[in-house]
C-alpha cells in the first residue's frame, strides 16, 4: 500500500517533478551518522547507536518501501583510518552491499565530523589522509558495486568550524580567525580532487546549513553585525566554488549540487532567541532558496530538514509547499532529505528524540512507522507529480 502511495514503483523510480535530476526520488531519507568526540572526549557513533549498523539492510528496504529510493548516509573514517597507513573496510562494505540489495542510491558523507584519533584537525597529514581515504574509498565503491558513488566529502564544513570554535567540540590551540574553515575547505577539496581521480564519474554533492539571523536592534552597528553573520553561511560554498580563496584550488567542477540544511530553528536574533515558524519575522523557506539559486546559480536540494515529535507532518507540510513556491520562482532543486529518518540518542545526553518516519528497531529487526508523517509524504509525493 504504502509503496503504491508514495510512487514507488517495481518498474524503477520516477521522477517526481521536473526540476528532479540528480536523484533516483524527489524524497530521500538521511540516516544520522556522526561520529566526532564530544568535547568531554567521548566519541559517538550513530550508525550504531541509532541500530542501523545491526539493521541496515531493513533500513534500506523500509526507505524503499515508502518511495524513498535516494538516502544519505556515511562512511565511518575514524573506524576505517583508525591505524596509520592502512584502511579497514569492514565498517562499510556491508553498507554497500546492503543498498545494492535493497535498489537504495546512497549520497554517501565522507567526514560526517569523525575523523580518526591520529590525526591533527587542519594539519597537512588530516588534508593528505582525508584525499588517500577518499580516493580509495570510490575505487572500493566501483570495484563492489560496478559503479561511481554519489559522496559528500565533507558534512556542513560552515558547523564543523563553529562547534570546534565555540568548544562544543573539542578545541585547537589558538589559530587566527579562519584559519580552520580555510583548512576544513582544503581538505574537502583535496578530497573531492582525489574522488574525481579515482573515478571521474562520481557526482560530488554538499550540505550546508541554510540560516537567517535578525538584528537584536535597529541601531546600524546591530544591523550591520547581523548581516555579516547571515552572509557567512555561504562562505564554505563560495570558497568550495573558488569564488573566494580561489588558492584553495575550489571551482564549478566540486559541486554536482549544493544541499541546505533547514531546521525550525535555524532563524535567530543575534545574541537572542529563535524566530519560530509562524512569527511574523520568520522568513519564508522559499525566499530563503531564491536567494541561494540565485547566488550560486547550481542545482540544489535540502539536504536535511525534520522536526520532532508531533511537530513531523506540519513541518514536512510548510517545506514542502515552500520548495513548490521556489520551483514555480524558478528555482532548481532536486530533493527533500528527511534527517533523520530514524529516532536517535540526543548527541549531548542520549535523551530519546523522535524524529524522522522510524522508530528505533525492534526485536525483528524492523522499526515501526510514524504514520503522521508517512501519510503526509504520500500526499505530498502526489501533489509534486500532479
Amino acid at each position: 500500500m504504502w509503496s503504491r502511495i508514495a510512487g514507488h514503483s517495481p518498474n524503477g523510480p520516477r521522477m517526481l517533478t521536473p526540476a528532479a535530476k540528480q536523484f533516483a526520488s524527489f524524497f530521500m531519507g538521511g540516516f544520522e551518522c556522526s561520529s566526532h568526540r564530544r568535547s568531554d572526549g567521548l566519541r559517538l557513533d550513530l550508525i550504531r547507536s541509532t541500530g542501523h549498523e545491526g539493521h541496515v539492510l531493513n533500513d534500506y528496504l523500509a526507505c524503499a518501501e515508502l518511495g524513498l529510493l535516494t538516502v544519505r548516509d556515511g562512511l565511518r573514517w575514524h573506524l576505517i583510518g583508525a591505524d596509520r597507513g592502512r584502511f579497514d573496510w569492514s565498517s562499510w562494505t556491508f553498507m554497500v552491499e546492503a543498498a545494492q540489495a535493497a535498489g537504495i542510491q546512497v549520497i554517501w558523507d565522507l567526514c560526517h565530523y569523525g575523523f580518526p584519533d591520529h590525526l591533527r584537525l587542519g594539519s597537512d597529514e588530516f588534508v593528505g589522509e582525508f584525499a588517500s581515504f577518499s580516493a580509495a574509498a570510490v575505487r572500493l565503491h566501483r570495484q563492489v558495486t560496478g559503479r561511481a558513488p554519489l559522496v559528500c566529502p565533507m558534512n556542513e564544513v560552515s558547523y564543523f568550524t563553529w562547534a570546534v570554535n565555540i568548544g562544543y567540540f573539542p578545541r585547537l590551540e589558538q589559530e587566527k580567525r579562519g584559519w580552520l574553515k580555510r583548512r576544513l575547505v582544503a581538505a574537502a577539496l583535496a578530497a573531492a580532487r582525489a574522488a574525481k581521480e579515482a573515478d571521474p564519474d562520481v557526482k560530488l554533492f554538499w550540505a550546508e546549513p541554510l540560516i537567517n539571523i535578525l538584528p537584536r536592534s535597529f541601531e546600524l552597528e546591530d544591523r550591520a553585525r547581523a548581516e555579516e553573520l547571515r552572509l557567512a553561511q555561504f562562505e564554505a560554498y563560495d570558497m568550495l566554488l573558488g569564488r573566494k580563496a580561489p588558492e584553495l584550488g575550489g571551482g564549478d567542477w566540486a559541486a554536482d549540487a549544493l544541499g541546505l540544511n533547514f531546521y525550525p530553528d535555524n532563524q535567530w536574533i543575534d545574541g537572542g532567541s529563535t524566530i519560530p515558524l509562524g512569527h511574523h519575522e520568520f522568513r519564508p523557506l522559499s525566499d530563503m532558496l531564491v536567494e541561494a539559486h540565485g547566488r550560486f546559480a547550481k542545482p540544489l536540494f535540502i539536504s536535511e530538514t525534520g522536526s520532532e515529535r508531533s511537530a513531523r507532518s506540519a513541518w514536512f507540510h510548510y517545506v514542502c509547499g515552500e520548495v513548490r513556491e521556489a520551483h514555480e520562482r524558478g528555482v532548481n532543486l532536486d530533493g527533500i532529505c528527511i534527517y533523520p529518518v530514524t529516532s536517535f540518542p540526543g548527541w549531548d545526553d542520549s535523551r530519546h528524540a523522535e524524529v524522522g518516519l522510524f522508530s528505533t528497531p525492534h526485536s525483528d529487526g524492523k522499526r515501526a512507522v510514524y504514520r503522521p508523517l508517512a501519510e503526509e509524504l504520500a500526499r505530498q509525493a502526489a501533489a509534486f507529480a500532479s
